[in-house]
């Protein structure tokens, strides 16, 4: 890691300059002044999308999804308990494939729910299926 880390604000998509050795610290946005991490999965649009995986210095974990998948819906809560864990190491978010065709499209999703992990704008990994939330933190870890 560098100094400093450029991480998006996920309320007004704001990009902030934040040390590195103070990412843990609870930071706010210098927009906005709202926190920058809320321990909870941030739901993006294809606008979105492209600010918070191409602007993020840190990782950030897409859980591809749409909301007339069982195992997507049982799978959520377990998705905001691995961001309340994995953050503020680690941006989760959340894309609707129903919405959000294009991106589902561009990346090849062809089963829900997929969790894809980027870096630097960059796919590293990926994975499909439901899991528990101790698996994606396992998973997502083992990863980077």
């Amino acid at each position: 890691m560098s100094d400093s880390l450029h991480i998006v604000c996920p309320h007004c998509a704001a990009v902030n300059r934040i040390p590195s050795a103070r990412l843990g610290e609870g930071p706010k946005c210098g927009k906005c002044h709202r926190p920058l991490f809320a321990g909870h999965p941030i739901e993006l649009d294809a606008a979105g999308f492209e600010k918070h995986v191409g602007r993020n210095d840190i990782p950030v974990l897409v859980d591809f999804w749409a909301p007339w998948c069982g195992p997507c819906k049982m799978m959520a809560p377990h998705f905001m308990q691995a961001a309340a864990q994995l953050e503020p190491q680690v941006r989760l978010v959340k894309v609707d494939t129903e919405a959000e065709q294009s991106l589902g499209a561009r990346f090849g999703i062809r089963s829900i729910p997929t969790l894809a992990l980027f870096r630097g704008g960059r796919e590293l990994a990926r994975q499909a299926g439901a899991m528990g939330a101790a698996d994606i933190v396992r998973w997502a870890r083992s990863q980077l």
